[in-house]
């Protein structure tokens, strides 16, 4: 291991690890990096001005965000071309995870320059950390659409995925969010909610996607702050199919709804993916009421 002082490589980016809440889970090498380096572009240079009044760290900043990427990535091409040396950060965590800094690095990348990762905080791993889960593969999704159809067309579509799935989630969507995975996914799997992770009020907490929305629901506390989502996989094919008892329930709700509806509420019921009724319930010829969706609306 190289324990030795750091003095910053010329030329070079460093996409440095930032706390995603605690202030002391930076490193001391991250730290020796934002004091070495000639700039540092920050996705927000205010979030970050507080970081580095705390560590007493004087580098000038660069603002590099979602909106100017590209335009700022020709800057700080042209100051590695000078042979200075720049750190990238986000405001929380690890840069270009679901934050800006993939197109300045492949940027950074394609001019010839050398681009260094300083490892440190991470939500995505700090959350699977505490799910007692046996290691297993996971899918990271990040942010799902906004939008309501969309993102519940993107859940249908990872329904058979056998793998963990990890999702990021801001405080207003959650509850939607959290609906749609028992509706999409079924509501049998479990899920690992973790809020405000490092922060003050931080929360872990495991349920089953049935019981994730109320958990949540019933407290407007834990309706605030940032969410990383672990969801478990889908379940063998067998387990996972509807069986007759489960048939019975969407023969009942088909006397009585549309095939979308019935399908939804079948899921919700039994815990089974509410695709898998839904295809079913158009087999047997219930009218398609989902308008131009690939999937079935509430």
């Amino acid at each position: 291991m190289d324990s030795t002082a750091f003095a910053p490589a010329p030329s070079t980016l460093y996409a440095v690890a930032t706390p995603i809440g605690n202030l002391r889970d930076i490193t001391l090498r991250a730290l020796d990096v934002l004091r070495g380096v000639d700039r540092i572009a920050a996705e927000d240079t205010r979030v970050s001005s507080g970081l580095l009044r705390h560590y007493g760290i004087a580098t000038r900043l660069i603002a590099l965000h979602e909106h100017n990427e590209r335009a700022q990535a020709a800057r700080i091409v042209a100051l590695l071309q000078e042979g200075l040396s720049v750190a990238l950060i986000s405001d929380a965590g690890t840069p270009g995870v679901s934050d800006p800094g993939a197109e300045l690095v492949a940027i950074v990348r394609a001019a010839g320059f050398a681009v260094l990762p300083i490892p440190g905080p991470s939500a995505l791993t700090a959350a699977l950390s505490v799910t007692g889960w046996p290691a297993l593969p996971f899918t990271f999704i990040g942010f799902l659409p906004s939008r309501a159809a969309a993102r519940r067309a993107a859940l249908d579509a990872m329904a058979d995925v056998r793998e963990a799935l990890v999702f990021y989630e801001a405080p207003h969507r959650i509850l939607a969010t959290l609906e749609d995975f028992a509706a999409c996914l079924g509501g049998a799997r479990r899920i690992t909610i973790g809020r405000e992770l490092t922060k003050r009020f931080e929360t872990v907490h495991e349920t089953t996607l049935a019981g994730a929305a109320p958990w949540v629901a019933e407290d407007p506390d834990r309706q605030r702050g940032e969410f990383v989502l672990i969801v478990e996989g889908a379940p063998a094919a067998a387990a996972d199919a509807p069986a007759a008892a489960d048939l019975r329930v969407l023969n009942l709700l088909l006397g009585e709804l549309p095939a979308s509806r019935a399908a939804k509420l079948a899921a919700e019921i039994t815990g089974k993916p509410r695709r898998a009724f839904y295809a079913l319930a158009l087999a047997a010829g219930a009218a398609d009421d989902s308008g131009s969706e690939a999937a079935p609306e509430n």
